[in-house]
């Protein structure tokens, strides 16, 4: 009875040690976490995230530059496009990422524009952009993309003159090649390199190996919404919720792209330039 007693303390502590680990990082927190804190836990993959009760508004002044810095954006659910059969439509399917601690992005930067109409323009300039990520449909199906809002310009409603708890941004990006120009499929053929046709497969453009030896850097684009609910009029900092709409990866052009629908939270600073 003694032993069990002392096990059953043990796991106690042991579940609210990794309870605590499986939170996300306070935005406010003043005692930084160390690498070894962070090492393996996979809070390095999450956002930030503002209080609950943090309400509040950022005027910005006409004539001046601002920048949305520290940008993170957190996926937290995936869904697939999936078709049904001819009588039914397609539908989203909740889909399981594969990738571990590796689906966030973080440090992007941009432009905050005051616009004529009082309405915000967010143009992204950079930043770790870009994730390469796997789920895998209920069925067993795995479907990569490549998560990334490069080149976004997201524009808020008009007559904001400034970031509220109210402000929605949208706007479009664009997704490029999950693969590389020097990826080498399974028959060594590639875009910049390896070989035009596989060995011993007729090398014809108009044969049915056409689109398996063409390969191609697909670009396509996706739609995001950035809803702000948070912001600390204090420090700068604002927080919400996102939901974008992209390509799955091509093969290099030799495969359909699918859609895929993507869901989570953002973390942001304003700072004037």
């Amino acid at each position: 009875m003694r032993y069990r007693a002392l096990l059953v303390a043990f796991l106690a502590i042991c579940l609210s040690v990794l309870t605590a680990c499986s939170e996300a990082p306070s935005a406010t927190s003043s005692v930084p976490l160390t690498y070894d804190q962070i090492r393996n836990t996979g809070l390095a993959n999450k956002c930030p995230q503002l209080s609950e009760m943090t309400r509040g508004s950022l005027a910005l002044e006409d004539g001046k530059t601002y920048q949305l810095v520290g940008m993170c954006i957190e996926p937290t659910a995936y869904f697939v496009k999936e078709e049904a059969s001819k009588r039914q439509e397609a539908s989203y399917v909740p889909g399981k990422v594969l990738t571990r601690y590796t689906s966030s992005l973080d440090q992007v930067r941009g432009d905050i524009t005051l616009e004529s109409d009082g309405s915000l323009l967010f143009s992204e300039t950079g930043g770790m952009d870009f994730q390469a990520i796997t789920v895998q449909l209920p069925g067993g199906q795995q479907e990569p993309f490549l998560f990334t809002v490069k080149g976004l310009a997201a524009l808020s409603q008009p007559g904001q003159g400034g970031l509220t708890t109210s402000t929605d941004f949208e706007g479009d990006y664009k997704v490029p090649s999950y693969r590389t120009s020097n990826f080498l499929d399974p028959k060594g053929r590639g875009l910049a390199t390896g070989y035009d046709t596989a060995v011993a497969l007729p090398g014809s453009g108009d044969s049915e190996y056409a689109e398996e030896n063409m390969k191609s850097f697909d670009i396509g684009q996706g739609h995001i919404s950035l809803r702000v609910s948070k912001i600390d009029g204090s420090t700068g900092e604002i927080g919400g919720t996102f939901e974008a709409e992209q390509p799955s990866d091509t093969d290099m052009g030799t495969a359909k792209p699918v859609d895929i629908k993507l869901q989570g939270v953002f973390y942001a600073r304003l700072e004037e330039v």
